[in-house]
């Protein structure tokens, strides 16, 4: 059974998860911990937790059986004092925390209790926060003011505000993977992030595993208004992301969908020669702003099949 790896965090890499779930792989999701927004950043703020939202979701993502215990895992308070917010997940989480005194143990009994395929690792355990300077000069700390500062500047260099030692668990899972999937999800905050640890980025350079990245379908407002796939794959080089094949939606939708603001990632990457690029319909059509699961699964499935072809090492 070829084993699978999958970085990133928030809803893209939960989306790619559940794609892939029902596949005959073993799974194993790492996932950024910056999260500071909404149910986590108030967790993190009041209980001292790392954050679990993006953990989570992938825990949803990889339950064998999405039943009504796993939509009452996604649930979100919509009112109620110190609640409203709030999800009932995250807070489960929080839970388990306490009672076994440790987040990482939390999260093995969560995936146990909601029966999940694979398993879920934080990049980290250590406490840090994003930290961005724009192009003004402007040096904005914390995921989600990052993100609303740059609806009005764009985003000059990311960095961690401490740093930080990799789980060792993700560095054993990646060295020892078959297929390395990077994304999709929110290039500045949800990818890069993970790779501002040099143990990990040093493991990823290492790794014998084809290494995919995968582009997002949409451009998105505050981190990469007009980009095209070119230009994500320049940041990421500039971050030393070390992949050898782009996976990139191959269908089209109206520009200023969604809110207005966003537009379809152009698959131009003229002039870059260092990657093997692969085009699939992935577009969800019930919203063109992201990648469908069944879709992206059955591309990804498609891929892993044809790895050791692929492979140039």
């Amino acid at each position: 059974m070829k084993k699978v790896v999958v970085i990133g965090g928030g809803s893209g890499l939960a989306t790619l998860l559940r794609g892939l779930r029902d596949y005959p792989i073993d799974i194993t999701a790492i996932v950024t911990m910056t999260d500071d927004g909404a149910s986590s950043g108030r967790l993190r703020k009041d209980f001292n937790l790392l954050p679990p939202g993006d953990i989570r979701k992938c825990i949803a993502a990889l339950s064998e059986n999405e039943t009504a215990l796993t939509d009452l895992f996604e649930y979100r308070f919509k009112t109620g004092l110190g609640l409203a917010g709030h999800s009932l997940g995250n807070l489960l989480i929080s839970a388990m925390k306490d009672m076994t005194g440790n987040f990482e143990l939390a999260i093995e009994e969560i995936s146990a209790l909601l029966n999940i395929k694979g398993q879920v690792l934080p990049a980290t355990f250590d406490d840090v926060n994003l930290m961005a300077e724009f192009d003004n000069g402007k040096l904005i700390t914390g995921e989600s003011k990052i993100t609303k500062y740059g609806y009005l500047h764009k985003i000059k260099e990311i960095s961690l505000t401490n740093k930080v030692k990799t789980n060792p668990r993700v560095i054993a899972a990646i060295d020892s993977s078959d297929v390395i999937f990077i994304g999709p999800g929110s290039l500045y905050t949800s990818i890069i992030p993970n790779f501002l640890q040099s143990q990990m980025s040093k493991s990823l350079a290492e790794a014998k595993a084809l290494k995919v990245y995968i582009c997002n379908v949409s451009t998105e407002r505050g981190e990469t208004d007009n980009y095209s796939a070119g230009d994500h794959l320049k940041t990421l080089e500039k971050y030393s992301v070390d992949f050898d094949s782009v996976l990139l939606n191959s269908s089209n939708f109206p520009d200023g969908s969604g809110d207005g603001f966003v537009s379809p990632v152009r698959p131009d990457c003229s002039g870059n020669n260092r990657y093997r690029l692969l085009y699939a319909d992935l577009v969800d059509e019930t919203n063109s702003l992201y990648h469908d699961s069944v879709k992206l699964g059955a591309e990804a499935w498609r891929i892993i099949g044809k790895s050791k072809q692929l492979n140039r090492k």
